[in-house]
């Protein structure tokens, strides 16, 4: 079976890698020939809406997926139109593409999340803060990941100027919830509906990015864990979902409150390559295949760090017991994932001071 990859990021190089197991071969498309999935499998390398480059990328596939949501519609689109076996789906995708439909979405199925209203112009950005109230949540309706296209507006002063400032282009203001911790749900779900969840972890973020994930969420309550495999499933069963999803929740006292939709496998999820039965990347590939899914067990409580910016050194990452080093191949730069380490929890103090004292100064 021939897989390919819209996006050729490390998100496409670790399913490239869970997929050898199951003896499945790849080829993946992206816009730079350094591109992580390039150490690991054929890559075409082009625009994503360059007719010619997309035939060359489709020409012989079995199935296609794709490991970043912000791919064009149209080529998604195509992709489905040439290879029939094309997951998730793109009704899926040209929802959370748009963080308003996406919104409009969950109310229509009941889910709770913050209050949000749409802003098209400078006035309507306006009327938005009179009708919330301030704090709130400023985002582009489109693209931005990582903390990019959004801004925290605290006080009229940061209101003016706003607008501009994040490009005039359509966006979603959201009343801000003052949340205890930031949690996520990672679920898949096969063709024949058939589906697997796991346990939700704690994220903590830092400048809009993920650094840490612990598995399972400490405190959390069987009834939240019910909780969130209900939204997830909700969101899967609408959509006749194939593949793997991740749901980001807010925790507002005993409630959560979804904040985004992905519609494939994702960095809170990365623990899953060593803290449970099945990796959430064998899970998404098993799903798209047509196979039976794989099981979610926890092995052991689990860790996840991300390493942005800079790589620690191997060799002190070898020495903490448990710990398992990924490199996604990345030059250095600022703000960029450059790999995660998995461990178990009681090595998270160790894990923290290590990649705190290898971070650029």
């Amino acid at each position: 079976m021939k897989i390919g990859i819209l996006g050729g990021g490390q998100l496409g190089q670790m399913l490239v890698q869970a997929g050898a197991a199951l003896g499945m071969q790849f080829r993946a498309l992206d816009t730079t020939a350094d591109a992580p999935c390039a150490r690991v499998c054929e890559l075409v390398v082009g625009s994503f809406e360059d007719s010619l480059v997309l035939e060359e990328f489709l020409t012989g596939l079995d199935v296609a997926t794709y490991e970043w949501e912000n791919i064009p519609l149209a080529t998604a689109r195509a992709g489905a139109a040439r290879v029939p076996d094309f997951y998730p789906p793109v009704a899926a995708l040209e929802v959370v593409q748009d963080r308003l439909a996406q919104k409009n979405f969950l109310k229509k199925l009941g889910i709770a999340t913050a209050p949000f209203v749409a802003v098209g112009s400078e006035a309507e950005l306006a009327a938005a803060v009179q009708a919330l109230g301030l704090p709130a949540v400023l985002k582009t309706r489109r693209m931005g990941y990582d903390g990019k296209g959004q801004l925290v507006l605290k006080n009229p002063a940061e209101v003016a100027g706003a607008w501009e400032r994040l490009g005039e282009v359509p966006l979603i203001l959201e009343g801000f919830i003052p949340f205890e911790r930031e949690l996520s749900i990672v679920a898949a779900r096969g063709r024949t509906g058939e589906t697997a969840f796991y346990r939700v972890a704690a994220n903590e973020h830092r400048d809009g990015i993920l650094r840490v994930s612990v598995v399972p969420a400490p405190g959390l309550t069987p009834a939240q864990q019910a909780q969130a495999e209900l939204a997830a499933g909700q969101i899967m069963q609408a959509f006749s979902y194939v593949g793997v999803l991740t749901v980001e929740f807010f925790q507002y006292g005993k409630v959560l409150l979804v904040n985004e939709v992905a519609t494939r496998v994702h960095n809170s999820g990365h623990w899953t390559m060593d803290g449970a039965e099945t990796s959430q990347f064998t899970n998404h590939l098993l799903a798209i295949a047509g196979k039976p899914l794989g099981g979610t067990t926890l092995r052991d409580h689990t860790v996840m760090v991300n390493l942005i910016g800079t790589m620690p050194d191997a060799t002190r990452v070898a020495a903490v017991r448990g710990a398992r080093l990924y490199d996604y191949g990345k030059a250095p730069r600022a703000g960029r994932k450059l790999g995660h380490i998995n461990a178990p929890l009681a090595a998270l103090p160790e894990l923290l001071a290590l990649v705190s004292s290898t971070a650029p100064s």
